[in-house]
């Protein structure tokens, strides 16, 4: 099936990566013969070898002296390489190995967002001694690449690169070290053929990139359209480029590689927009983005991820470890509309989704036909009516704009334009509520989204008259459009597969028609007799993604001293759950969303530089949670480099405990009538005031008791963390659906909300 774009390319993945990830869900994960070693923490970070290491790759060494692929040995240990199937069986039962997989092939998830989020939030922060441009912190992004030529990462005005930056600018045939700069001051590729390089071929690491950190860029659009001044969330920030996918996909060898590189090289914030797809979920021991970020947090990086485009799907959301920082895509109040105009005595005007620069008439003088009254002789009335390849008389409808049906997943708009414009049609309506509020590009053919609701009007149109008449106008950029945010319809919906005792995704952040750098050299963007495109417009949770990355860079710039899971608590406890008509943010169903559709809500800019308290999720709470996975303390003592010998785990440990792992937010699974749950959570003061004192406000649903114990928390100079306690019951008989509330600290200046799930099952 072809893309609805190249929005909808990156939503689901681009079309050259579509055989490797079909052959990667199919379970041909390893056609490259290549398998993983994960053997948990490395000894130091000066790259030396641990003694077993270092013994089981020599060992695969002496057999063939190629068969390396990858060796890690800064962040943790480790080695990618070429064995057979019965090799890799054996290297897994040696001490000290915690798995071995094949390498797989994960996906990518594919300016006026941010002024949108800044006026989203209601918290006035005191910006005397801020630093909200993210200045000096160093984003490292795990992609496709980088077009170092881009405006946005341009370093006029920027102060010398950070004395603790460790990193490279490798070079390449189409790329030198002149290349990086005091904005770009890191790029590495990891691929093992002669046209290895890091620069981007496909653009969506260079749009990642700028939106997460892109300096600043007047007279930025996309031909005109979404026109202004383009920035990341965290101008400030310096970005070195991790290049681990190509045209097969994005191989977890090589993602291991980076995240090991980017450890030694001094990273302070990774943002990964890419991730497995939810049919296709690895264990935890097996998924290289839970691995490497796991040593990446334990070494006080900040690890951000895309939740995944399998929505609106329960049970999809990817990267869903809970040291990672996991985000949902919604839209902004922007849209891309590109309205019909239908003919008769009214001339009614319906409102349409699409990019699109039309050479019509803006008077409605084309004929317009609906698919299903141009069916071919031999065709399903259902196939036309759907537009489908073959299933339209071609003399029916050359010269004519054609009504689509859209409401399936077999063939995209993309597709059915293709059977118009064969066929010498002129234009394309296409209906689809899902699609509606995703602008796809469709360049100079006249074509647009309208949902069920309006196509109603059009077929009443269509069928009162003898010579229905329309035209589809060039798309205008329009702003400050309500209801926004919604939850996009492709984010992928939660509870946690892993477990549904921590809640996914955590935040929501604008991930739908996004305008961000792409590469200089895109013909096949470029509308015709156009340049190629210096910006873009793309839509998934790949571009949510590095919004957060950005607010997580600028947080760690005014507090460097805070680790990864207070900039992350944050982030979760300052999010808003109201859209622009202060009314609770919906899906784009027009459903009231839940913690499982966008986590804490949306993003906001300003409340994490002062969230007031935080929650501070540590190593333990993360090997504790392994404990209650299953795992042994044999494979947890080998993971972790902070982990004494006499580390045991909690007794009687089960899934169930996984509730009381300090997280900003709470998930408690199998809730039942007789049963009472306790969780405990602390929280440490960062508010500014060493005398304070918080009060508890809970929002509960309806037959659900939820008491706090303390209401209230006082701190004092000496008293900087807090306990409490949580004690759910049920004031009915039975819990008939998983249930959402919150329970929120406030001292009047300051307002730290944690969500909570109850779940049935």
């Amino acid at each position: 099936m072809k893309g609805n774009s190249i929005l909808l390319v990156f939503f689901f993945v681009s079309l050259f990566l579509a055989e490797s990830i079909s052959a990667a869900q199919s379970g041909d994960v390893n056609a490259n013969g290549v398998y993983i070693v994960y053997m948990g923490a490395a000894d130091s970070g000066n790259g030396s070898l641990r003694n077993d290491h270092s013994q089981i790759l020599s060992t695969v060494l002496k057999r063939n002296e190629n068969a390396l692929v990858r060796n890690y040995k800064y962040g943790f240990s480790g080695f990618a390489a070429r064995l057979s199937k019965e090799e890799a069986q054996l290297i897994a039962k040696n001490p000290g190995v915690v798995s071995v997989f094949p390498d797989p092939v994960l996906k990518l998830h594919t300016t006026r967002s941010w002024e949108f989020l800044k006026y989203q939030t209601d918290v006035k922060i005191d910006d005397s001694d801020s630093n909200a441009n993210g200045d000096d912190t160093i984003i490292g992004i795990l992609d496709t690449g980088i077009w170092p030529e881009s405006a946005s990462f341009g370093d006029k005005g920027t102060s010398p690169v950070p004395s603790r930056w460790k990193g490279t600018c490798m070079k390449a045939k189409d790329f030198s070290s002149s290349n990086c700069n005091r904005k770009l001051i890191g790029a590495r590729y990891y691929s093992d053929d002669a046209f290895g390089t890091p620069r981007d071929t496909v653009g969506h690491g260079t749009h990642v990139a700028s939106t997460a950190a892109g300096s600043t860029v007047a007279d930025a659009s996309y031909y005109g359209l979404a026109e202004g001044i383009a920035k990341g969330g965290s101008p400030g920030s310096r970005v070195a480029m991790y290049k681990v996918c190509a045209q097969f996909g994005c191989r977890g060898s090589a993602i291991l590689a980076a995240f090991d590189d980017a450890i030694a090289d001094g990273v302070d914030v990774l943002s990964l927009s890419l991730g497995a797809p939810a049919e296709g979920r690895p264990e935890l021991t097996s998924d290289p983005i839970a691995i490497g970020a796991f040593h990446a947090v334990e070494h006080g990086i900040t690890v951000v991820c895309s939740a995944g485009n399998d929505g609106p799907n329960s049970n999809a959301v990817a990267n869903d470890a809970p040291w990672l920082l996991t985000v949902a895509a919604t839209t902004i109040d922007r849209d891309f509309e590109s309205n019909v105009v239908l003919g008769g005595n009214k001339k009614a005007i319906i409102k349409g989704e699409g990019i699109n620069f039309s050479p019509l008439s803006k008077s409605p003088t084309y004929s317009l036909v609906y698919g299903e009254s141009a069916k071919a002789d031999n065709a399903k009335l259902v196939e036309a009516r759907n537009c489908y390849p073959g299933a339209l008389d071609e003399n029916k409808i050359k010269g004519k704009i054609v009504l689509c049906e859209g409401n399936d997943d077999e063939f995209s708009t993309s597709d059915k334009i293709d059977v118009v414009k064969e066929a010498q049609g002129v234009g394309v309506i296409s209906i689809n509520d899902q699609t509606r509020a995703v602008a796809s590009v469709y360049r100079t053919f006249p074509a647009t989204v309208i949902s069920s609701k309006d196509a109603t009007t059009v077929l009443q149109y269509v069928n009162s008259t003898n010579n229905p008449v329309a035209t589809i106008l060039e798309t205008e950029s329009v702003s400050n459009y309500k209801p926004a945010p919604m939850v996009a319809y492709f984010s992928s919906r939660g509870p946690s597969t892993l477990s549904r005792n921590i809640l996914k995704p955590d935040i929501a952040a604008p991930g739908v028609n996004i305008l961000a750098a792409w590469t200089g050299n895109d013909t096949d963007e470029a509308p015709s007799g156009k340049e190629p495109p210096q910006f873009n417009v793309i839509s998934g949770t790949s571009m949510a993604c590095p919004h957060v990355s950005g607010v997580a860079a600028a947080v760690k710039s005014r507090n460097p001293t805070w680790s990864p899971s207070a900039i992350k608590s944050a982030i979760i406890t300052t999010a808003t759950q109201k859209n622009n008509l202060k009314a609770p943010i919906t899906t784009d169903s027009g459903l009231v969303a839940t913690p499982y559709d966008y986590g804490a809500g949306e993003l906001t800019t300003a409340g994490p530089l002062q969230p007031g308290l935080v929650y501070e999720t540590t190593t333990a709470d993360y090997l504790n949670y392994l404990c209650f996975l299953g795992l042994s303390v044999t494979d947890i003592k080998v993971i972790s480099k902070t982990v004494s010998d006499g580390f045991t785990c909690p007794k009687d440990s089960n899934a169930g405990m996984i509730s009381n792992i300090n997280y900003p937010s709470i998930a408690i699974s199998n809730f039942n009538a007789n049963e009472i749950k306790n969780v405990t959570r602390t929280v440490t003061n960062v508010g500014g005031d060493d005398q304070t004192v918080y009060s508890s406000v809970v929002e509960a649903p309806s037959g659900v008791n939820v008491k706090v114990t303390p209401a209230k928390l006082q701190f004092t100079k000496s008293s900087k963390k807090l306990s409490y306690q949580v004690v759910f019951s049920l004031t009915s008989t039975s819990l008939e659906q998983d249930v959402f509330g919150s329970i929120s600290w406030t001292n009047g200046k300051f307002t730290v909300r944690s969500p909570f799930v109850l779940s049935k099952r």
